[in-house]
């Protein structure tokens, strides 16, 4: 296994990023043109490959000042558990180490993997949405 990380967006495509998201069966890879061009509309994305096979990747929307927050993070299934997602969120920590507030929302399951990154939860806030079809 020889995986790689990356910034670079050039081998992100409409395929491999919907395979990704398939993987963790999240409903956003039902919209393919969409999740795609607000992949590469990010402020940054962090990439993990093993040989050509996208695994792992996480995006920030950010300010460019005061806040990040981070979107997407995800694993591929086959890669969870051998330190892929830890290294992407170590590479978006660093990257936005001058940031003042770091933000994602997690699901339960993930709350203890956010936490050994410093992650906490903030008491005072409630994570809020709109969904629309």
């Amino acid at each position: 296994m020889s995986i790689t990380y990356t910034f670079k967006t050039d081998q992100l495509t409409k395929d491999n990023i919907q395979q990704l998201f398939q993987s963790v069966e999240w409903e956003s890879a039902s919209h393919p043109n969409d999740l795609h061009n607000a992949i590469l509309n990010s402020h940054s994305v962090a990439t993990a490959w093993d040989n050509g096979r996208l695994i792992g990747l996480a995006n920030a929307m950010s300010d460019g000042s005061m806040t990040v927050y981070f979107h997407y993070v995800l694993t591929d299934p086959d890669y969870q558990g051998q330190g892929v997602g830890k290294e992407i969120m170590k590479m978006m920590l660093e990257k936005y180490e001058t940031m003042h507030t770091k933000v994602l929302v997690s699901y339960p399951k993930a709350v203890g993997f956010y936490e050994s990154l410093g992650f906490e939860p903030e008491e005072s806030s409630t994570p809020m949405y709109v969904f629309s079809n």
